[in-house]
């Protein structure tokens, strides 16, 4: 008999850890707080705990592979510190130096291009406000998926991040889902 294996999709809520325990045992929110998931359930790739949005998870090892391999677009909504130009976001595009595991890195070339505000719920951690200055909204969008890779590249060129959101991962994108929700689907990738 072949075992049916199982895919989620959540909205991951800001300060929740990405993960089913809690490695510090630090009060934070766990994935298995959401829904009651099948033994065996995995999150592919992981959002940290100020970041929010689209996570995906699955049963089926294979599945989790195919995602995180280099083949797959992921798609962020950042909110950042100050004013994006048009040499900035050419910068994110060729590719920017980040630390990497101590060592320096040249990300890979990707999307980048500015967007008005996409009007997301206000998170439980208020954000600065304007009298601290102007913000801006870009979408990035990468291959590839470096430990904090965004927001070292948003610092890179002098925009620190504010409000990290993936929007997309491949096709799949996270729409109208609710913070927190979790939608069961029949189908993370297309073989």
């Amino acid at each position: 008999m072949i075992e049916k294996h199982r895919h989620f999709i959540i909205h991951k809520p800001w300060g929740m850890i990405s993960q089913f325990v809690n490695p510090a045992k630090r009060k934070k929110t766990l994935l298995g707080d959401l829904y009651n998931f099948p033994e065996g359930t995995m999150a592919i790739g992981r959002l940290d705990v100020a970041s929010e949005g689209l996570l995906l998870l699955t049963t089926s090892g294979k599945v989790s592979a195919e995602i995180r391999s280099n083949k797959y677009e992921k798609e962020y909504y950042v909110q950042v510190d100050g004013l994006i130009t048009e040499n900035k976001i050419e910068q994110l595009r060729k590719g920017v130096q980040i630390g990497v595991k101590g060592e320096k890195y040249i990300t890979k070339p990707g999307k980048a291009f500015c967007i008005e505000d996409p009007n997301f719920p206000l998170r439980s951690q208020k954000i600065r406000d304007e009298r601290h200055g102007p913000t801006s909204w870009i979408s990035i969008i990468i291959k590839e998926g470096k430990f904090r890779q965004v927001r070292k590249m948003t610092a890179a060129v002098n925009l620190p991040t504010l409000r990290l959101i993936r929007v997309r991962v491949g096709n799949i994108k996270l729409g109208e889902l609710k913070i927190s929700d979790v939608k069961e689907v029949s189908s993370l990738v297309q073989y």
